[in-house]
């Protein structure tokens, strides 16, 4: 007899289910969120389990490796699919979560999520830093305009976020109000600045010394963003059979509505990660609207441009760009520039 635990996952706590193959209810436990109380109660249990299982979340990195350290067989699963399954249950609790979670897993109705390596999600860490930081550098900009409006003073169109600082504050000094309100802001919009163009030199430091990232950089359109958060999110690119499959996962392909006579194809799906599908979103509108160096990618582009409009050409060659990368990716090979073209 086969033994399955399904596990709902909490921040500080988990509830635990382990039933058998025909789907009974042998064990249901509440334990904290830690992994030695896990693999103590699993390993009390008097049968071997065959596989554990919990839904994708903030911690699966942790309780994933974790479990395998102990040595067991450990899945992550979708959480859409997850959640689509525990949907048909009346009340929703943490115990009939763990249950059903441990009816799928025996049942095998799950997809496995990729458990991206520890220096992949270091990546991930200072890309999201950088953005973060940048975010927060443009809001508290955007609060000084909006306070200086008030007083009537209009600053140029376009002020770059470098020079932002002398620009405005020998505005705001000349008035004593002005200074006693707004100098604070300015002096913590610098601190963040600086901190931003520092993380901003370790991402282009990392994708320089990075092979792969030097490789994907030959594309028109993908620079150090691009390719850092390509490479993060994919981390293995064997696990993708076809790379077509690739602009699939990052949300990139439209969805598609078929019942009966009806058959509707719809929007893209946009699945997946939404930074990797907005950086490369931005790589297709640089390579179309910026680069000035001819391909056969971008004159595909441009005549989708004409016949589907800026939107959706944009979003075919994202998509196409997915596919090229990871293709580059295996067979190491470079972009050439007359070899690009043709469906996406």
């Amino acid at each position: 007899m086969e033994y399955f635990a399904g596990i709902d996952v909490s921040l500080r706590s988990c509830a635990l289910c382990i039933v058998d193959g025909k789907g009974t209810v042998l064990l249901e436990r509440e334990l904290p969120c830690e992994v030695g109380e896990i693999a103590e109660c699993l390993g009390a249990f008097p049968h071997p389990i065959e596989r554990i299982g919990f839904e994708a979340g903030t911690l699966s990195q942790h309780l994933f490796f974790g479990l395998k350290a102990e040595g067991f067989d450990v899945v992550c699963m979708e959480a859409r699919q997850v959640n689509a399954a525990l949907s048909a249950m009346r009340n929703k609790t943490d115990k009939n979560d763990a249950r059903g979670i441990a009816q799928v897993l025996r049942t095998g109705w799950f997809s496995p999520v990729h458990m991206k390596s520890r220096e992949a999600h270091g990546v991930r860490a200072l890309l999201s830093t950088r953005k973060a930081l940048l975010k927060k550098t443009m809001d508290l900009a955007n609060e000084v305009l909006g306070l200086l409006k008030i007083f009537g003073i209009r600053l140029p169109m376009t002020v770059k976020h470098g020079s932002f600082d002398g620009v405005v504050r020998p505005l705001i000094e000349i008035d004593d109000v002005l200074a006693h309100a707004l100098v604070p802001l300015l002096d913590a919009r610098v601190v963040l600045y600086q901190h931003y163009l520092e993380l901003d030199r370790r991402v282009k430091r990392a994708a320089s010394h990075d092979e792969v990232c030097m490789r994907m950089m030959t594309v028109p359109g993908v620079g150090p963003i691009a390719s850092l958060t390509f490479k993060a999110a994919v981390d293995d690119p064997a696990r993708f059979k076809r790379s077509r499959t690739v602009g699939a996962h990052f949300g990139l392909t439209p969805q598609r509505y078929q019942s009966g006579e009806h058959d509707n194809p719809g929007r893209i799906s946009k699945a997946g990660d939404r930074d990797v599908r907005a950086t490369l979103y931005a790589a297709a509108n640089a390579l179309l609207m910026r680069t000035m160096a001819g391909s056969q990618i971008k004159s595909w582009g441009m005549r989708l441009m004409r016949t589907k409009g800026r939107r959706r050409a944009v979003v075919a060659v994202a998509r196409k760009i997915a596919v090229l990368l990871h293709r580059m990716w295996i067979d190491g090979t470079e972009f050439r520039q007359d070899q690009v073209g043709g469906k996406a």
